[in-house]
Parts: structure tokens; sequence; C-alpha cells
């Protein structure tokens, strides 16, 4: 069975008045990896990633703001602040460089790092994701939404936006406790990633990434289609594509392919 969820507390750092949490697994010194989480999840979405490779990396999760144990700080923020928050932990740990991968949400984190601060990245994993993650007018209700009703609508939904009917029925465990977590976050910081969502649109700008990339794709996902996934690796020069048969979380769905794609494009 899939493991989610399990002692996730690591530490915290205080990052533009915020403070953020994050967990460290593996040795100083082995090359860095940094994993970032999707909308409405905390770094424990990251705990078969963890545990796999941290024999080879020093590996880095992080809540991203307004999620888990990290703070939104309440004033509104854009992707260009998601992107130095992971530059300010990074300085924070005394790395320079590191591997990200970042899912969904994390993945646009991680277009933003490849455009803007491509020189503290070795390497990048873009999962699930897309250069713009649907329309402005969606993002905008369920940000309103979310502020006016809290968590519980959102979370009753989550299941069929993220798993296959199969894995659903497969791993009830593993998804309840997801929705759980989904529904115990901050409204106003899952909000506030909302707008961001609503926002962001990569898609002049993708191109000018020169960082490694593999970009994963999941067959079945509904959010970020392959399509999506094969729209940037036609935009990024010398990207690599994986498809992989799950849906939109891909990483815990089919988690030991995901993590076989990892080691063998970092290592």
């Amino acid at each position: 069975m899939t493991q989610i969820g399990n002692d996730t507390v690591g530490q915290t750092c205080k990052v533009d008045g915020i403070g953020l949490h994050y967990r460290t697994d593996g040795e100083r010194g082995k090359p860095c990896l940094v994993l970032s989480n999707s909308l409405g999840t905390d770094l424990s979405m990251w705990d078969a990633q963890a545990a796999a490779l941290a024999g080879d990396f020093f590996v880095v999760r992080y809540d991203t703001r307004g999620h888990g144990r990290s703070a939104s700080g309440g004033a509104p923020f854009g992707i260009e602040r998601l992107g130095l928050d992971v530059v300010a932990l990074l300085d924070h740990l005394d790395v320079e460089r590191a591997a990200f991968c970042g899912i969904s949400m994390g993945g646009l984190t991680g277009q933003w790092l490849g455009i803007h601060q491509p020189r503290r990245l070795t390497h990048l994993v873009l999962a699930n994701t897309a250069a713009r993650i649907g329309g402005a007018a969606p993002w905008q209700l369920r940000s309103e939404q979310v502020r006016r009703d809290g968590m519980a609508a959102v979370a009753e939904s989550a299941a069929t936006r993220w798993f296959t009917p199969q894995f659903i029925e497969r791993e009830a465990e593993t998804v309840a406790r997801l929705a759980g977590i989904l529904r115990g976050q901050d409204a106003g910081g899952y909000a506030a990633c909302c707008d961001v969502l609503a926002q962001t649109d990569l898609h002049d700008a993708v191109g000018t990434i020169a960082v490694p990339t593999l970009i994963i794709a999941g067959e079945h996902d509904p959010v970020t289609t392959i399509d999506d996934g094969r729209w940037l690796q036609q935009q990024i020069a010398g990207s690599r594509l994986a498809s992989l048969p799950a849906s939109h979380i891909s990483n815990i769905e089919a988690a030991d392919m995901f993590t076989a794609q990892l080691r063998n494009f970092l290592l």
C-alpha cells in the first residue's frame, strides 16, 4: 500500500517574513534534489521518492507557501514569489545548485526557476504541469469558493481529478488521507495559490529554458494533459518526455515508475 502522511515534521526557515516548512533526507554533500508539491497537498506527497532517493541525494522537500506548515503571509503573491521561496531555501541550506522536481503547481514554480534562475539548477523535472494550468476564470471561482465556504467542498471532489478510478478503488486509504490533507489546508493560503494559477501563463517564456529538463505526463491526466507535456517538450530544447499510466498525481499513483524516471534522469 502507498504510504502518505508519515512523520513529516521538519524545520522552518524565514522567507520574506513567513515561516517556510521543509524537511531534508539523506546526507549533505550529495547532490541536492528539491521536491515541490502540488496544489492542496504538502511535502508528505513525496514520501515514496524521498525514501527511495535519500541514499543518492540530499533530498529537500518543502510545503509551498500557504500549504501544510508553511504560512502564506496574508498579502497576495505571484509565481515569482513561489520561485524566490525556493532560492531562499537553497540559500538557507547553503546549497549553490540543485536538481528541482515540481508537480502541477510545483511544476509551474520549476518553469519559473528554469526561466529566471537557471544558474541555481543542475536539472529540472516538470511533472503533470503546463505553461498555463487551466484558465483564469475557474481558478478565480475556486479561490472565491474556498474563501467563502472553506475547504470541504473542494476536498470532496479532489480524488477524481487526482487519480484514476482504478487507483481510487485500490488505494482507498491513501486517497482518503490525501483528501484529509486537502481538507485541513488553510483556506486563505490555498486560495492565494489559486490566484497564482489564475495569473500565471509562461507560454511565451518556457522556450528560453536551457537547463537539462525531463517532462513527466500522466496518460490519464485530465488537468494537465499529455498534450500539455508534449507542448513543453517541443518548446524546451533537448528536453525529454516520459508518460506514465497515471492521472494527475503521478508520483503517487505510479510511484515506482516516477522514481525510476527521476533516478535515470538525475544519475
